[in-house]
């Protein structure tokens, strides 16, 4: 049993990787349109972080830890140099949290944009059917387009972006439909959440109840979406890579099923005990996909790894975090009480908003260092090129969500801390 760290113990440190990288091979791609874009068409956005991934360590000793070229067994890397902040810049009129780390990218490709952004509205509109006509300025101001562009530049395809697309509008019609904004509740939270997890994850029942099952997925918009997104998702991921995302989800499910669960019985969880449902509760289904929406793989064996699973759990937490402090003043106007980290911290640590919302911005800015730190060391101890590359989707996809977040002013405002 881990130690209580009033017992003289030290606290067990996260588990590290077991089995050393195989050896790189062959880039393993898709067979579905595994290219990058032509040189100069979609260039990726540069990031110190991200660069320092690919090139690996420096130093003595680091020389054959470089992308493409074979290795003995490493040494252990250097630690990662301060971040340099890249050129570009947030655009004017976007929202600025002084002290918060982030890198800024450049604008996405507005003809990617404009046309990822006709496509997912035909789909919810003809498609699912998946919001009243009403509905749509909230659509419309979601920009997701915006979002998936920013967070998948090496896209081959607008096809290919539109896998990520859909099922970031599906995700997100379930938080709204079954948890929050549009008529949520955590009452029968648990049951929606498994019939919804059924669109993802198929029943596999006899002849008699198979097709009660299968009409049922057509009930509602959120399992109308899950359905449909994930199968447009399984003819381009391989099958790893769906039973990947299949688990990602249901870790997404079990995160709401725990706010539900504090919110039905007023409880305030203590700060750990909140990171921890964030954790499960995050965007870490969407840069997980990120070889799918790329065209290529991370084997399932290195996806597994312990370091791997790591870095992907501290940049969906870090990405939840920027949901938590752009979204704050979101949530203290609607009805209810909403938890994040702002709130819990200043609740549960005695202080006020402010430095409840001051200390959130740390604990953000701590965990961005501890992905990026950690994404190096994995870069380093297994040069792999499709781990290199997966790295560096993820690290970009973080910096293409915050970049969303900050720019999105139909959504998000600031409170007055400064």
């Amino acid at each position: 049993m881990p130690g209580d760290p009033s017992d003289g113990h030290d606290s067990p440190e996260p588990p590290r990787a077991g089995r050393p990288c195989p050896d790189p091979g062959e880039p393993t791609h898709l067979t579905k349109e595994p290219r990058m874009p032509e040189p100069g068409s979609s260039p990726l956005p540069s990031s110190p972080a991200l660069e320092r991934i690919l090139r690996g360590p420096s130093g003595l000793g680091t020389a054959a830890l470089h992308l493409g070229r074979r290795a003995e067994p490493p040494e252990p890397p250097e630690p990662p140099e301060p971040p340099k902040r890249p050129e570009a810049e947030a655009p004017a009129e976007a929202l600025h949290i002084p002290g918060l780390y982030y890198h800024p990218v450049p604008d996405p490709d507005p003809a990617r944009v404009e046309e990822v952004s006709r496509r997912i509205k035909d789909w919810a509109v003809d498609e699912v059917e998946l919001y009243p006509e009403e509905w749509e300025g909230q659509f419309d101001g979601f920009s997701v387009g915006r979002y998936m562009v920013a967070c998948h530049p090496d896209a081959p395809t607008i096809d290919h972006l539109m896998v990520a697309t859909r099922l970031m509008v599906a995700e997100n019609a379930v938080d709204d439909c079954y948890c929050e904004d549009h008529g949520g509740s955590p009452v029968g939270l648990g049951g929606r959440l498994l019939l919804a997890h059924t669109a993802l994850d198929p029943l596999h029942a006899t002849k008699e109840y198979q097709p009660q099952w299968a009409q049922s997925l057509h009930a509602d918009a959120p399992r109308r979406a899950y359905r449909s997104a994930m199968e447009y998702f399984v003819q381009q991921a391989t099958p790893s890579q769906a039973d990947r995302f299949r688990h990602d989800m249901a870790r997404l499910h079990l995160g709401y099923l725990a706010e539900g669960a504090w919110a039905q019985t007023d409880h305030t969880p203590e700060v750990w005990e909140y990171l921890a449902m964030r954790q499960f509760n995050n965007f870490r289904p969407c840069p997980a996909i990120t070889d799918s929406v790329g065209g290529y793989e991370l084997p399932a064996d290195l996806h597994a790894r312990p370091d791997m699973q790591r870095v992907l759990a501290l940049a969906g937490n870090a990405s939840t975090i920027v949901n938590d402090l752009y979204s704050y003043t979101k949530e203290l106007a609607s009805p209810g009480r909403h938890l994040n980290l702002p709130v819990v911290i200043a609740d549960r640590e005695g202080v006020s908003d402010r430095e409840g919302y001051l200390k959130a911005v740390e604990v953000h800015n701590d965990l961005m260092h501890d992905f990026e730190a950690e994404a190096a060391a994995l870069a380093a101890t297994c040069p792999h090129p499709n781990v290199l590359r997966f790295l560096r989707g993820v690290a970009v996809w973080v910096d293409g969500n915050h970049y969303w977040h900050q720019t999105n002013t139909y959504r998000y405002s600031l409170p007055d801390f400064w």
